[in-house]
């Protein structure tokens, strides 16, 4: 495995791990926190870190009429939108909204998964 691979791979199960761990804790709670924010921005970080060492690698870098390709890029746009959305909840520190936040979060992290399991799926196969 090359060192690129290894970085790339790496970072994006960062990005599962972190956005994960503020997935589920902010829907545990029920209440969104500024530390759940954080872990939003840390894996969108990630996220965005390992699809560049990805690209770097891949022999067909982003192209538009792949799958994957797609799917990983709406995934990131929602990751985006998810931080910037929860950032404004925790700066406007309603506690109605902190609450009602966490019905979207799933959903989001769902999507997320697709390109994260259909990576590892083509990265088996090669």
């Amino acid at each position: 495995m090359s060192g690129m691979l290894l970085f790339s791979t790496v970072t994006i199960t960062l990005a599962l791990v972190f956005y994960t761990l503020g997935v589920w804790a902010e829907r545990l709670s029920s209440y969104l926190k500024s530390w759940h924010v954080l872990t939003f921005w840390i894996g969108f970080t990630f996220d965005v870190t390992g699809t560049l060492a990805m690209h770097f690698i891949s022999k067909h870098p982003f192209s538009l009429l792949d799958s994957h390709t797609l799917s990983g890029q709406l995934a990131l746009w929602l990751m985006l939108a998810h931080a910037i959305w929860a950032t404004h909840v925790v700066r406007r520190n309603k506690v109605q909204l902190r609450k009602k936040f966490h019905r979207y979060s799933l959903m989001v992290w769902l999507i997320w998964l697709i390109p994260y399991i259909g990576g590892m799926l083509i990265g088996m196969n090669k």
